[in-house]
């Protein structure tokens, strides 16, 4: 860095991206300072920062949203600049200017460029006068019926919240309130418009630097078309797209140039695009900060673009050229999600994390023992996979993944490995619509078939059976095999996606012998191993608990069981036709009273949750007899929401 450079930057954001400034940060010899919210006292950039500062609350509201508090924990912690991160306010021209006025160096754009691109709509109107394509804005109150389907965006921020599809009419004032009510929630801003929806695109962008002596690099492009909910899933750096086109990547970064010197941008920003099959593009927004699939164009640049943000806001000068691309980068956001329940985001513990592998970055917001809350995103990691080409990049992901330990939540880990091993991701077949056209069922199955979780629950009674033998001073001072008399099967009974598996094994002289099981052998056992030989094939199966919650992983796939209880507590279930919390969440709306005929499918409340909303329906037609919750009150999860009686012919 050069003199007078930055010596202390605050990093106004938390998790993962946190953890990515402060570490190049550590590289440069720059200190640290972290603020976390009540929820995040415990949460890993706390404690990698050499300072860091509370924000009293939990929501975002309350704390990363709070701009006036970061800027008094910057004071306070003796920092001389911020940097935003991504989210929260990295896209807040109002917050840039206050960090300027309070005497600290902003790592990112001026206010004025965040000012240009922060408003969606009027961004498309500069874009449009700069000569860089774009899709028309639709007025909310303007969209009649030969205008859809279109597609209802947040104007100040991005990553999915304030966004919907709208195909009919009937829809289109619940779907603009509810797209309002989200974009308030997440970005302070609850203005919206709409533009034309494309069925079916590819997501484009372009990762550009420019310094403040007239210096602009386009560094490269990435796709990011595989989403879910408008969220981005995969990205990967160079485009398949892209490189099967002719002339379009010249085409693309002369846009995206045409967009760095229409607003006089300084720092690292992306320009995005919405691509049809044939090359066309449109322009979508430029992201005045740092993407969160920054990492793959840093693995086939070998650039550190963090480094580059802090160089530039020290008044640095870019070389004259950026380096050439080299190889092929996937990366996969690991989530606290379950693809196969309409992407339901899970909240709790991470009792462990470790995904490792040739060619394979990780970066993540957790590590073992973290507490994901609702408060926030449920994004735990991302994983990146680099080779020397995208074949090799895609395996060595999707192989990293599905051998990596994840345990104490539902990920969305199966599908990522499904889609990095899907033909048609590998053919370059990678529209928005990826999920729609490829079956999310299937995508969503374990990656552990029922047989494989049967193993499973096999290896978890075995390590089970040699954890207790192990514990117990009378098992120990005896051979394995000892008995006085024949040895009775015990049994083990766990619960997995694919049903009840019960295990009835039995003592032998040699060890344990598993009933039910032709041609299955026990090789060994041991609390946290067991090996298993079927057929004539060793496996090992690596096992670990934690209460009632196994977690057993093998070749065969990672499978999660729940072992039963001997008892069961008296009151642990719900009466009929009570619709359960699928989350831990606050209620926001009512739609229904007690007493109210409603019919299936009917919405009946609505739950928010890491900054999403989630809609409870009706599961039949029938009454509403209960409604326990009142709107504002925290929920757990599994907490009873409403109790419907089906109607007599239901």
């Amino acid at each position: 860095m050069t003199s007078g450079a930055v010596t202390s930057v605050l990093v106004a954001n938390r998790g993962e991206i946190a953890r990515r400034v402060f570490r190049t940060c550590r590289e440069l010899g720059i200190g640290t300072v972290a603020v976390f919210s009540d929820t995040d006292a415990s949460s890993p950039h706390v404690a990698e920062a050499d300072s860091a500062v509370r924000l009293p609350g939990s929501t975002s509201a309350e704390t990363y949203l709070r701009g006036d508090l970061v800027i008094a924990a910057a004071r306070a912690a003796g920092a001389d600049a911020v940097h935003p991160g991504y989210g929260f306010l990295s896209e807040n021209a109002e917050f840039a200017e206050a960090v300027l006025a309070a005497g600290l160096t902003w790592i990112g754009p001026t206010p004025e460029s965040v000012r240009a691109m922060g408003s969606k709509v009027e961004a498309k109107k500069l874009m449009d006068a700069a000569g860089v394509p774009v899709l028309a804005e639709l007025a909310p109150d303007a969209v009649a019926a030969a205008d859809l389907p279109v597609l209802v965006k947040a104007s100040a921020g991005g990553g999915g919240r304030g966004m919907r599809v709208v195909r009919t009419l009937d829809t289109l004032a619940d779907d603009i309130a509810a797209a309002r009510r989200e974009a308030a929630s997440a970005f302070g801003d609850p203005t919206v418009f709409c533009e034309r929806y494309l069925e079916t695109g590819r997501h484009i962008e372009v990762q550009v630097l420019a310094d403040a002596h007239g210096g602009v690099w386009i560094v490269g492009e990435r796709e990011c078309s595989i989403q879910r909910r408008h969220q981005k899933v995969i990205e990967e750096a160079p485009s398949p797209l892209v490189e099967r086109t002719p002339g379009m990547r010249e085409r693309l970064f002369t846009a995206a140039r045409a967009a760095v010197e229409a607003i006089g941008y300084l720092g690292a920003g992306t320009v995005e695009f919405l691509a049809d099959e044939s090359g066309g593009f449109y322009f979508l927004e430029m992201n005045t900060r740092l993407q969160v699939e920054h990492p793959v164009t840093e693995l086939v640049t070998g650039l550190d673009l963090v480094e580059l943000q802090l160089r530039v806001a020290a008044g640095e000068r870019l070389p004259d050229v950026p380096p050439a691309t080299a190889g092929h980068a996937v990366e996969a956001r690991l989530y606290a999600e379950d693809p196969a329940l309409d992407w339901q985001p899970q909240s709790g513990t991470i009792h462990r994390i470790t995904v490792e592998g040739s060619g394979i970055r990780l970066d993540s917001g957790v590590e073992d023992g973290s507490r994901v809350s609702v408060f926030y995103d449920p994004m735990l990691a991302k994983v990146i996979g680099y080779g020397p080409d995208r074949a090799t990049a895609a395996a060595r992901l999707a192989t990293a993944l599905a051998h990596g330990r994840i345990h104490g939540l539902t990920t969305n880990r199966d599908l990522l490995v499904r889609v990095l091993r899907h033909p048609a991701f590998l053919a370059g077949d990678t529209t928005t619509a990826f999920f729609a056209t490829h079956d999310l069922a299937a995508l969503s199955a374990p990656l552990a078939g029922a047989q494989a979780e049967a193993l499973s629950a096999v290896a978890a009674a075995l390590a089970e059976a040699a954890a207790n033998h192990a514990a117990s001073p009378v098992n120990r001072a005896l051979p394995s095999g000892w008995r006085n008399l024949a040895a009775h099967p015990l049994c083990k009974r766990y619960t997995g996606r694919a049903g009840v598996h019960e295990v009835r094994y039995r003592r032998v002289r040699v060890g344990l012998a598993v009933d039910d099981h032709a041609g299955l052998a026990v090789v060994s056992t041991a609390p946290d191993r067991v090996v298993l030989e079927v057929d004539g094939v060793r496996r090992g199966f690596e096992v670990a608990r934690y209460g009632q919650l196994v977690h057993v992983d093998s070749p065969l796939g990672p499978v999660s069981l729940v072992s039963a209880p001997r008892f069961v507590e008296p009151g642990a279930t719900a009466a009929e036709g009570s619709l359960l919390a699928p989350m831990p969440g606050a209620v926001i709306r009512i739609g229904v009273s007690v007493g109210d005929q409603v019919a299936k499918g009917a919405p009946l409340l609505w739950l928010e949750a890491m900054k999403m909303e989630h809609t409870i329906a009706a599961p039949c037609d029938g009454t509403v007899r209960e409604l326990p919750a009142a709107v504002g009150a925290q929920v757990e999860l599994g907490a009873v929401l409403a109790v419907v009686t089906p109607n007599e012919d239901e």
